[in-house]
């Protein structure tokens, strides 16, 4: 046992170092110190003027931190609880009006990515392929199963099944009931790849998941059927590095179109029945997107933030106060859009014109999921295994009534 367990902690020591390697090479830096690596800096913090009032709720400790191995562990949530998970296994169920911990389970697994919850359940995944479903209510294992591979995508849990996206390059559904595997998808996977994975998104009996070799797959939850596939990226170039082409980033859904996005290629909106384009930009990010009623909002590679108009994509802001500091996926928040960076920050920025509005920190672990609005509550985790809510204060109306007078004679 002694053995096996620090084995498996090389292993992932060895994984984390192989990342930051490719990440370096990703960032176009240099391990001899050419002039390009001082033009990759993380831009430093200015003051800002804070005319959005943000309150720290409340905070909780998960578990361990990741050490900066940027697993997919982010909050999720039903409308009445908070789930969270950490690396070291440990799943937790929260009140979110005070951070008051309902229940909380030990899995004994290394914990990768999740919690994804759905019809009373709550699954997580692990990095030696532990696919882990629990009962909302209460958090009693319901079932249990080994799929063979990571899996850094938050599970997807719809309509009677469980949907997750592994780092082999495949999909696969299983019963929410009992774990029993339905169908599975799988697409050639280049040379090189990125390190993370898409979470899949449902559109009515349709299944939606982004592939390392940068197509978009429509797919039957039924049975797996191909619907359309869609090119996001297509590989170019002469080198592995050149031809990275992975659909990672988190997507999200409007109506019937989608919003999804690739490294080295475009954003597009695509129609959800047909696969057909609607438009796109040339824009590479490997964070991914969101999007709301009116606007997407996306993260280049560099770390620019940006606004685009979800009717058409033409550029509505474009923010670049964040430039290398790993910006998570943008989401909208009140009258904000947020972010957060590797030094665990989180950034309010107005969704009118992209201007700086509100800073927070949840703590010194970098954030690298996308965060989570339920309500009026902004959740976000941290890689140190801090999980932290926060809201928008709205001042209170004070009303005044005009002195008595004396009416006249």
């Amino acid at each position: 046992m002694f053995v096996s367990s620090n084995f498996r902690y090389l292993h992932r020591v060895f994984r984390a170092a192989t990342f930051v390697m490719c990440a370096l090479l990703l960032n176009g830096c240099s391990l001899f110190g050419d002039e390009e690596e001082e033009d990759n800096q993380p831009t430093e913090l200015v003051d800002i003027d804070e005319t959005l009032n943000v309150d720290q709720l409340w905070s909780q400790k998960l578990g361990k931190g990741t050490e900066a191995l940027r697993v997919g562990l982010s909050p999720g949530g039903d409308g009445n609880r908070v789930y969270a998970a950490s690396h070291d296994g440990n799943v937790i169920a929260f009140n979110p009006e005070n951070g008051k911990q309902v229940w909380q389970v030990e899995t004994e697994a290394v914990l990768s990515a999740g919690p994804g919850v759905g019809e009373g359940v709550v699954v997580v995944a692990g990095y030696d392929g532990d696919l882990i479903a629990l009962n909302a209510a209460d958090g009693v294992e319901i079932w249990r199963v080994q799929i063979t591979s990571e899996t850094l995508a938050t599970p997807l849990v719809s309509d009677g099944n469980v949907a997750v996206y592994s780092i082999d390059g495949r999909l696969r559904v299983y019963s929410i009931f009992d774990g029993a595997e339905i169908w599975s998808l799988e697409q050639t996977s280049p040379a090189l790849t990125q390190r993370g994975s898409a979470s899949p998104i449902m559109i009515g009996t349709s299944i939606f998941s982004g592939f390392d070799n940068g197509r978009l797959v429509a797919s039957k939850l039924s049975d797996g059927t191909t619907v359309w596939e869609a090119v996001l990226t297509p590989p170019t170039g002469r080198s592995d590095l050149d031809r990275l082409a992975d659909v990672d980033g988190s997507m999200a859904a409007v109506g019937q179109d989608i919003y999804a996005s690739g490294y080295n290629g475009r954003i597009a909106s695509i129609a959800a029945e047909s696969g057909e384009v609607l438009w796109d930009r040339e824009i590479s990010t490997h964070a991914g997107l969101s999007a709301d009623w009116n606007n997407v909002y996306a993260v280049g590679n560099d770390g620019e933030v940006i606004a685009l108009l979800r009717r058409n994509g033409t550029d509505l802001w474009r923010q670049d106060s964040l430039l290398f500091r790993d910006p998570t996926p943008p989401v909208a928040f009140n009258t904000a859009v947020v972010v957060g960076d590797f030094e665990g920050y989180l950034h309010f920025f107005s969704n009118f014109d992209g201007q700086p509005v509100a800073r927070e920190r949840v703590g010194k672990g970098m954030i690298s999921g996308i965060p989570l609005v339920m309500g009026d509550k902004l959740i976000v985790q941290s890689e140190s295994g801090t999980l932290a809510a926060f809201t928008v204060r709205t001042p209170k109306l004070t009303i005044t009534e005009s002195p008595e007078t004396d009416e006249e004679t």
